[in-house]
C-alpha cells in the first residue's frame, strides 16, 4: 500500500493527464495521453506496451512531460493507447542501492481491474487505487524498461534474468519483455539470453558484450519509436516465454482496430448499463483482405473469458489464424458480459449493415464466461445460429450469463449443431465428471439435439461410467494430436435420430482452464459443415 500520496497534477496539455504516487521502495509519475477515441470502448491493453522509464533524476510534472515528448515516449503511448510510467527509487542511495525487489514490488502494484459504463472502460488505477476513465494502460507481458546512466546500470545489474512475482492471475514469471540501456558505466553480463536489448550511447566494449550474450540485440540511433516498431514490438513475453508478435498485414489479414454499434438495452440486462435505454458494444473484426470479394461471408462471433478482452480471445486462442486459414469473418466482442443474448441479436443485425454476411452461416463460440454466453444463445435464440461452440464453462441449465433465470422459456425443441470442449485437468468445473451442472448440461443437449443414444447415466454413478469423462461413448470417437502442446483432443461424436451427427463433446488431455488454437481449428471444421 502507498505510504504517501502527492496531489494530482493537471497537465499543461488537455490530452495528457499526469499524477504521482509514492510507495515504500519507489515513486512513480504517470503520463496517460488521450489516444484513439475507441480506446475507451475497446480494451487495447493486450497490445499496449507497459513502458516503465527508470529515470536517473526525478523531474517535475512539466519536465517529465517535456522529456517524454522529446524521447518519443508519448508518441508511442498515443500510437498504442498506452501510458508512460516514470519510476524513481526512494532509497537514499538511489539506483545504486536498489535491488530486484523494487521491480518485483512495482509489478505487484501494476495489476489492473476494470468495468464498463455505456461501453466505456473505467480502470482501477494501479497506483492510486481509484476508478478513473484516464487510467494506466499496458500489459504486464509487454513490460518495456528504459534506463539511463545509473538506472541503466541498475537494470543491467538486477533485471537481465528470470524474475518471479505477481503475474496476471497470481504468482508467475515477470521477466521484462525488453530493455533499453543508455549510457551504461558497467559492462553487463545478462543471465538470460532471450531478453531483447536496445543499446543507446554505449561504448564498443558494452555493445560487444551485449551482442555476444543476447539473442536479440539492436544499437539505437536515438529514435525510440523506431526501436519499438522495428524491434521490441516484434515480441511479447507470454507466461515467461518470448513469443513473436504476428504481423497481420503480412498474412493478408485485417484486424486489431476497434469499432462499435449501439443497441437497445434489454430488460434482463444485469450489467453496468442495466436500466438504460441503449448502450454501445465494442468489437474487433478480423478477416482476409479480399474476403468479401468472394461474396457474403460466414460470421463467427467470439466471446472472451471473464476479465479478458476482444484482442485477448483472438490472439491467445488463435481464432484470428483460424479465420485466416478458412476464410470467415471473425468478430470478437468486447465486454460481452454487459450485453444479453437479446442484445446480441440486434448486434448481429447491425453487423449485417457493416459487412456482407451470409445469414445462413452465422456461428458463435466463447471461452469460460464467453462459453456461458454461447450457451445463452443455444437456450434463447437457437434459430439464428448454424452451429455453436461453447468452451470450458457452463451455468446450470436455464440460467444465463448473470446466473439468473433466462428471460424466456429455454429451447427444448430446436436442434443446434454443437461442439463443446473442456480441459481434462482444469481446476474449474468444465466436464461432466467434474460437476453436476456440467453433466446436466450435456443431458440437456442430448434432449434438444435428439441423440440416438440415450444419455441415461447418473452423476452419482460417475465412478462407474463407461466413459470416465462424459458418461457414455459417442457413436464415433476421433482423436487429434496437438504436437505443439503434447496433448490429444478426443472428440465423442453423437448422431441424432435423423441420422445427422450434430453433437460433438470433446476433451483435451493435459489442459487446464484455457482455450487452444488446435481445439478452435477443429471446432470450426465441425461447425462449418452446417447451415441454418
Amino acid at each position: 500500500m502507498p505510504m504517501q500520496t502527492m496531489p494530482e497534477v493537471t497537465s499543461l496539455r488537455e490530452d495528457v493527464k499526469t499524477w504521482a504516487h509514492t510507495f515504500e521502495r519507489f515513486r512513480v509519475r504517470v503520463l496517460v495521453p488521450k489516444g484513439d477515441p475507441l480506446a475507451d470502448l475497446v480494451n487495447y491493453g493486450f497490445k499496449a506496451p507497459y513502458l516503465l522509464v527508470f529515470d536517473e533524476t526525478e523531474r517535475t510534472a512539466e519536465e517529465t512531460l517535456h522529456y517524454a515528448e522529446e524521447r518519443g515516449f508519448l508518441t508511442l503511448a498515443y500510437a498504442y493507447s498506452s501510458s508512460v510510467v516514470f519510476v524513481y527509487p526512494t532509497a537514499p542511495g538511489g539506483w545504486d542501492e536498489a535491488d530486484e525487489q523494487l521491480f518485483i514490488d512495482l509489478i505487484a502494484e501494476s495489476r489492473i481491474a476494470q468495468y464498463y459504463k455505456d461501453g466505456v472502460i473505467l480502470g482501477w488505477d494501479r497506483f492510486t487505487k481509484e476508478w478513473k476513465d484516464f487510467f494506466i494502460r499496458g500489459a504486464i507481458f509487454r513490460t518495456c524498461l528504459y534506463g539511463t546512466g545509473k538506472s541503466a546500470d541498475y537494470i543491467a545489474r538486477c533485471l537481465l534474468k528470470t524474475l518471479r512475482g505477481q503475474y496476471l492471475w497470481g504468482p508467475g514469471e515477470i521477466t521484462p519483455l525488453a530493455v533499453t540501456l543508455e549510457g551504461l558505466s558497467v559492462v553487463p553480463a545478462p543471465e538470460r539470453r532471450d531478453i531483447p536489448v536496445v543499446s543507446l550511447n554505449n561504448s564498443d566494449a558494452v555493445n560487444a558484450a551485449l551482442e555476444k550474450s543476447c539473442d536479440h540485440f539492436r544499437i539505437s540511433h536515438g529514435d525510440f519509436c523506431a526501436d519499438y516498431a522495428q524491434f521490441i514490438g516484434q515480441w511479447k513475453r507470454w507466461c515467461g516465454v518470448l513469443e513473436e508478435e504476428p504481423d497481420l498485414w503480412a498474412y493478408g489479414m485485417v484486424g486489431g482496430a476497434g469499432d462499435c454499434v449501439t443497441v437497445k438495452t434489454s430488460p434482463d440486462n444485469r450489467g453496468d448499463d442495466a436500466g438504460t435505454e441503449e448502450h454501445r458494444i465494442g468489437f474487433i473484426a478480423w478477416h482476409q483482405m479480399d474476403l468479401f470479394e468472394k461474396g457474403p461471408a460466414p460470421l463467427v462471433l467470439a466471446f472472451h473469458g471473464g476479465g479478458d478482452s476482444a484482442l485477448h480471445i483472438a490472439h491467445v486462442s488463435g481464432w484470428w489464424r483460424v479465420a485466416m486459414r478458412h476464410g470467415f469473418l471473425l468478430v470478437t466482442v468486447e465486454n460481452h458480459l454487459n450485453s444479453t443474448a437479446t442484445e446480441m441479436m440486434e448486434f448481429i443485425e447491425k453487423l449485417k449493415e457493416k459487412y456482407p454476411i451470409d445469414e445462413h452461416r452465422i456461428y458463435a463460440t466463447g471461452f469460460s464466461m464467453g462459453g456461458c454466453k454461447s450457451w445463452d444463445l443455444f437456450q434463447e435464440y437457437p434459430e439464428t445460429f448454424a452451429a455453436l461452440a461453447p468452451m470450458d464453462a457452463t451455468f446450470e441449465v436455464g440460467l444465463n450469463i448473470y446466473g439468473q433465470p433466462a428471460p424466456k422459456p429455454i429451447n427444448r425443441t430446436v436442434p443446434v449443431p454443437l461442439f463443446y470442449a473442456g480441459g481434462e485437468i482444469t481446476p474449474l468445473p468444465e466436464l461432466p465428471f467434474q460437476a453436476e451442472k456440467c453433466w446436466d448440461r450435456m443431458r440437456y443437449v442430448a434432449e434438444v439435439n435428439q441423440l440416438r443414444k440415450s444419455y441415461d447415466v447418473r452423476f452419482e454413478d460417475r465412478e462407474k461410467w463407461e466413459n470416465p469423462i462424459w458418461g457414455i461413448d459417442g457413436d464415433r470417437t476421433e482423436r487429434y494430436e496437438d504436437p505443439s502442446r503434447g496433448s490429444v483432443l478426443t472428440v465423442q461424436l453423437f448422431e441424432s435420430c435423423d441420422g445427422i451427427t450434430r453433437t460433438a463433446f470433446a476433451s483435451v488431455s493435459g489442459q487446464g482452464h484455457e482455450c487452444r488454437e488446435h481445439t478452435c481449428e477443429y471446432a470450426w471444421w465441425f461447425m462449418s459443415q452446417f447451415k441454418r
